[in-house]
């Protein structure tokens, strides 16, 4: 925990910091209320400690307008002539705990042990909030429906695994809503009530992930000013959701593989070897035996991870429930909205039949979202569909409503060479892919896009 020890008195603040990082805490102090003020705008702490005697200033008074400026920070008051009216005062006034100068370790101790039993409660209320925003915004009741064989099969083999400790590899391609299946199995398994801790693998640079993983100490590189626990320690005793692990940097996959097989790990900057209790689910759209194979991924971690592996489908392998879950996320954002809005004409629903999704239920998901905005009437029609959607129905070229283009079809060759570079460029992950998929190198599929307007 990070301490901010505010107190006029050098000897006895520095005396308190030392105590406290003695704990293995971090502690720093100032000695007024207006310093205290700017440091908590500067950056993070997790408990305060005030004196209620600041020279000039009265605790009391800081207190309160710290209470103002940071409401959900614990403030533990603490004076040298302590007395029950005093401490009643300061409670009332939001203090979470109080101390009698000179306190003892063993005392500071006690107090510190109800702080923590407070933190883990506000970290629960936390995750529960969270998670009550992530199941409203993201409404996945239709992602986990179990009637399509395919998700079935998948979802199966997840909750099995769930009630286990070991690590789950989910795959798929973006938007097929891997990490809302890492959060449900989180919640299928016997660490439902622990904490559920997200890494998004792509997103720092190298030195920023790894000091975000396993945490730095002060001085471990430039900008680190205090000690960090990273996300493997917030992650204790619950579950790792490394998001996106086809990314990870390969100077930070060794540490990874030694956390997964013997449950250890150091800060940076630091000689400590520690240990963690947790659970690692990842996951990626990237094809790992591949990253493997170009040197990119570490073999030996791919086969740590790929204890229990799975493959999201994508919403095109599920064409038949394209429909049934455009109505349902219909509804929910007609009811979130405000908007009357009960179904789909019927050019619209065959729009919505006729396109791959390659951005999968998040594609659907946005595209339904605006059209319930823009509907006029009790129906969304095919206007209120993005010009994306109206522009490129895969199943017809010439971009007029009639019979699904095939082979033996009455359609010109351009229109049914039209019609399958657009569902094999909807289907794969890049150009690239395209091309060797079609035969052709890129500067063919090049000039062919550019011929026929794709």
């Amino acid at each position: 925990m990070d301490f901010l020890v505010i107190d006029d008195d050098k000897a006895f603040r520095e005396a308190t910091c030392f105590l406290i990082e003695d704990d293995g805490h971090y502690a720093e102090g100032v000695e007024s209320g207006q310093l205290a003020r700017q440091r908590l705008k500067e950056d993070k702490f997790d408990v305060a400690l005030l004196d209620l005697n600041l020279g000039s200033e009265s605790g009391l008074d800081v207190l309160e307008e710290l209470g103002k400026a940071h409401p959900t920070l614990p403030v533990v008051m603490f004076t040298a002539a302590g007395s029950v009216r005093t401490a009643v005062e300061a409670m009332r006034r939001g203090a979470q705990d109080y101390l009698e100068k000179p306190f003892t370790r063993e005392q500071f101790h006690t107090v510190l042990a109800r702080l923590q039993r407070f933190r883990q409660l506000g970290q629960k209320v936390e995750r529960l909030e969270e998670e009550v925003r992530e199941t409203r915004s993201q409404s996945p009741e239709a992602l986990f429906d179990h009637s399509t064989p395919v998700m079935q099969e998948t979802m199966e083999t997840l909750f099995r695994a769930a009630t286990t400790p070991a690590s789950i590899l989910i795959l798929g391609e973006s938007g097929t809503g891997k990490s809302l299946t890492a959060r449900a199995v989180h919640q299928r398994s016997h660490l439902a009530d622990k904490p559920f801790v997200t890494v998004s693998c792509p997103s720092l640079s190298k030195e920023l992930l790894e000091s975000e993983l396993f945490g730095h100490v002060k001085g471990a590189f430039t900008g680190a000013v205090k000690d960090h626990w990273g996300k493997v320690r917030a992650a204790e005793g619950g579950t790792l959701f490394l998001d996106e692990i086809g990314d990870l940097p390969m100077e930070i996959q060794p540490k990874l593989l030694r956390l997964l097989q013997e449950r250890e790990y150091e800060r940076l900057g630091e000689n400590v070897t520690r240990t963690a209790q947790l659970r690692v689910i990842a996951a990626t759209n990237r094809d790992l035996k591949q990253r493997v194979a170009e040197g990119a991924f570490r073999e030996d971690l791919f086969y740590r991870l790929n204890v229990i592996a799975v493959e999201m489908p994508p919403l095109r392998a599920r064409v038949g429930d394209v429909e049934r879950f455009a109505q349902h996320y219909l509804n929910h954002f007609a009811a979130s909205c405000g908007r009357k809005v009960r179904g789909f004409s019927p050019q619209a629903a065959e729009l919505i039949r006729n396109h791959s999704w390659p951005g999968n239920l998040r594609e659907l998901r946005n595209t339904i979202e605006r059209a319930v905005i823009m509907a006029r009437g009790d129906l969304v029609e095919a206007t209120d569909l993005s010009a994306e959607l109206r522009a490129r129905p895969v199943r017809l070229p010439d971009g007029t409503q009639g019979p699904p283009v095939e082979l033996g079809a009455r359609v010109t060759l351009d229109q049914l060479e039209e019609a399958h570079l657009r569902m094999i460029l909807d289907s794969t992950r890049s150009l690239t892919e395209a091309a060797i998929v079609l035969g052709i190198d890129q500067a063919t599929l090049y000039r062919k896009r550019k011929r026929l307007g794709i």
